[in-house]
């Protein structure tokens, strides 16, 4: 098969890197690619919210399959562009990717069909959002509706927090028009997991969990960011855990797709909370995560590429889909001042030294003309292990951190340290 994976970051580079195992692939692309990535395939220099070029570029090059990894494309409607050109994609349809485009969208598909999840208002200007504020009590969580690359979330301790919030996403249009609608809802106390179901719309493979780290500081102090490291498995995911999420979150939102929304192919992931009153979910994102996919990838003993083929043609056997019982765990180096300012072009040294017991994933690096490695983005890399026990591939993996060094270098030195 030729396969275009469109996006630029870790998670494009693991599922690059798996897919580059199957032996169903003939040429891989991707656009645009990173540094990484390039070692894999043909980096292609078409932005992954240039819609038209991608699918020009895909009928051109006769792409069998194309696996979307961003977020934007999807509500962009990339797959329906390629659907309409016959050619077959890896993830759900601009209708059905409102789960993750409109957080108002995902809350009241929730409440008309009984998926168990925060009490919630929704609020169209900063007026009417500060006075939803004084129905709910302190802490209280303030999300932009919109795509917001992880960062459109606050949870505001105090109601001068809060009015910060509302400043920022109406006042300072942070996050244009995906800050004109906001969803104010209750905090919610418990363990946040990710959890990931592959679909074809019909079947189901089997759940597998993640954790990650979305606060740029240890303690999870400071801005949210993209994402600072995962881990899988989660300790607190088991058999009775699995059945409820899946008949009372996965099983419905799939049914729900299927008879009013054209179907749901793809990656759903959910983002829970595990409550005393049971596990309740915080979003819906309509792809795979990152940095979770750097941890669950590492574990699929399946063919992925396989998988994502059969999904797009709805063909899934969910028994092929089968994950690995080991440990993983990822931790990203960032460029020193993101998520804020940061500057980029700096030597990556030490790339190359990263011991085999570890995975090194590219996000911001691009390879100059003379074959160096630079930075290139505010997440740079992240370096993967998998090992018997969380504890063992946490320290892997910061031990093999320790290899690379670029000027500004940070990372968080917590990853996994709770578990």
């Amino acid at each position: 098969m030729k396969v275009l994976v469109i996006g630029n970051g870790g998670r494009e580079h693991a599922i690059s890197w798996k897919i580059s195992q199957s032996p169903l692939l003939s040429k891989l692309y991707i656009a645009p690619g990173n540094g990484g990535t390039e070692n894999l395939g043909q980096n292609i220099p078409i932005g992954d919210n240039d819609i038209d070029s991608l699918v020009d570029f895909a009928k051109k090059e006769t792409i069998d399959l194309v696996i979307v990894g961003p977020e934007a494309p999807l509500s962009a409607g990339l797959v329906d562009q390629l659907q309409s050109s016959n050619i077959l994609a890896f993830g759900p349809t601009q209708k059905a990717a409102q789960l993750e485009s409109s957080k108002s969208f995902a809350k009241s598909l929730m409440m008309d069909n009984e998926v168990p999840t925060a009490r919630y208002k929704i609020s169209h200007n900063k007026d009417s959002a500060a006075e939803a504020i004084k129905n709910f009590s302190f802490p209280v969580v303030i999300k932009a509706d919109g795509l917001a690359a992880g960062k459109g979330v606050y949870i505001c301790q105090t109601l001068e927090e809060s009015e910060n919030a509302l400043n920022e996403i109406f006042t300072q249009n942070k996050f244009g028009e995906s800050g004109n609608t906001v969803v104010i809802e209750e905090f919610l106390v418990g363990r946040e997991i990710s959890v990931f179901a592959f679909t074809d719309g019909d079947r189901i493979a089997p759940l597998i969990t993640a954790c990650d780290y979305k606060r740029i500081g240890d303690n999870d102090q400071g801005p949210n960011t993209g994402g600072m490291g995962a881990y899988t498995p989660t300790p607190i995911w088991n058999q009775n855990l699995e059945s409820e999420v899946r008949t009372k979150v996965v099983d419905k939102v799939i049914e729900v797709m299927k008879k009013n929304y054209g179907g749901y192919v793809g990656v759903l992931f959910v983002g829970l909370i595990v409550t005393d009153k049971g596990p309740k979910v915080l979003e819906f994102n309509c792809r795979l995560g990152d940095p979770e996919t750097q941890v669950i990838l590492p574990l699929l003993k399946s063919d992925f590429l396989d998988l994502a083929y059969k999904c797009s043609k709805g063909e899934l056997n969910p028994t092929e889909v089968i994950w690995g019982d080991k440990a993983c765990v990822t931790v990203v180096l960032t460029s020193g001042g993101y998520p804020n300012h940061y500057d980029v072009g700096y030597d990556i040294l030490g790339a190359d030294t990263i011991t085999h017991e570890s995975i090194l994933f590219h996000a911001g690096t691009r390879q100059s003309n003379d074959g160096a490695l630079l930075t290139n983005g505010g997440r740079v890399l992240s370096v993967s292990t998998v090992a018997q026990s969380v504890s063992e591939a946490r320290e892997a993996s910061y031990r093999n951190i320790a290899r690379v060094t670029f000027e500004k270098k940070y990372h968080r030195t917590d990853i996994a340290q709770d578990v």
